[in-house]
């Protein structure tokens, strides 16, 4: 069946309160199908809406992903308005079917949902100037503290073991035992460097096992990508792509975004002598989510940040060596050594950090007070 004819199943789903004029591709997502819908009311005035069809292959459960959405932004939305805030622009609504329903299934299966656009708004690809990265811990940071009182554990787990590092750990074991494609030898040097850091896999979820850690709702995924930015004044404004959207760790999202945020180069830089983590930008995220975040993190949850930082881009990497040591699998790559230079610029991140361990601690403490 062609792709319109689902796009207009779907279109069809939906009551928009006047008529669909155009509905086009839109964005720079590789992940689900994203159209920009226009539709034109009765009194002549013109609407947007983005239709996205879900990738089921990556989120398999696509009505607990929504269900998670939809807890969350509704939730928000309260939130917002209480604080005098416009929560039409300020977080994602979802638009139900005809039927009430958080997604609509076309006649091959595939699951589509629809969110109001937010007009106004730009989405930055990359951090062109320290006062992106900023404004995005900023935003971030104030995803957190609105969300504090959620509770997390109502949450459904859509991608499970994400950011269980044990568990990444014993995957990677698994991976070099079984040396599916006679690759363990060229490695050896990276296998020791994931081998020696073992016991601090286990920092963060032992202190979450402990009760030394509240679980929170994090977002998983806190690239800048994922801030609509006002186009007016330059703030960020709201936070999508929520689909990943899950229990888990402050330090987890904090982490994540330090890992691809303070890095000097790109992921899969070749030259090593490019890659440096960036105390300045460090410290400017920092600045920014703590700013934002405020009370809503506990002493404990400050004290381990750097440990967010340290374990995601050491997470990435030991991700990037698996699939590389299972022939590539996973990860899209366009040659055959993409993902070990993947691996190679994230290991190198980890061991700047540990140089600069210290450092950080003392950033972290000088904006925590």
């Amino acid at each position: 069946m062609p792709e319109t004819i689902k796009l207009q199943e779907a279109l069809a789903a939906y009551d928009f309160a006047g008529e669909v004029i155009s509905c086009e591709r839109f964005g720079e997502g590789h992940i689900n199908d994203t159209f920009a819908a226009v539709v034109k009311h009765p009194d002549g005035s013109t609407q947007r809406w983005i239709v996205q069809r879900i990738n089921t292959h990556v989120f398999k459960k696509p009505l607990e992903v929504m269900e998670n959405i939809i807890g969350v932004t509704d939730f928000l939305a309260e939130k917002i308005d209480a604080a005098g805030g416009d929560a039409a622009r300020e977080t994602l609504y979802v638009l139900r079917t005809k039927e009430g329903k958080p997604i609509f299934a076309d006649s091959e299966g595939g699951i589509w949902r629809c969110y109001r656009f937010i007009e106004g708004t730009i989405c930055l690809q990359q951090v062109k100037d320290p006062a992106d990265f900023y404004n995005s811990a900023l935003t971030f940071g104030n995803f957190q503290r609105q969300l504090e009182a959620y509770p997390a554990k109502t949450l459904h787990e859509t991608i499970p073991d994400f950011h269980n590092t044990p568990d990444r750990y014993q995957k990677f074991e698994a991976a070099v035992a079984e040396d599916s494609c006679k690759r363990a030898a060229n490695v050896a040097d990276e296998i020791s460097f994931v081998r020696a850091r073992k016991a601090d896999c286990a920092v963060l979820s032992d202190l979450l096992a402990a009760n030394e850690l509240p679980l929170r709702v994090t977002h998983n995924d806190t690239k800048l990508n994922n801030i609509l930015i006002d186009a007016a004044t330059g703030k960020g404004l709201c936070v999508i792509d929520l689909d990943t959207v899950m229990p888990g760790l402050a330090a987890h999202d904090y982490g994540d975004s330090i890992r691809f945020g303070a890095s000097t180069a790109k992921e899969d830089e070749t030259d090593l002598s490019k890659v440096h983590f960036s105390l300045p930008l460090f410290e400017t995220y920092t600045k920014g989510y703590l700013e934002a975040a405020g009370d809503a993190l506990t002493e404990k949850e400050k004290e381990t940040l750097r440990w967010g930082a340290k374990l995601m881009t050491l997470e990435c990497g030991m991700r990037f060596l698996t699939d590389y040591l299972q022939g590539d699998v996973y990860f899209k790559t366009t040659h055959p050594e993409h993902n070990l230079e993947r691996c190679h610029t994230q290991f190198r991140l980890v061991e700047e950090m540990e140089a600069h361990w210290d450092e950080m601690q003392q950033i972290i403490r000088k904006y925590s007070k």
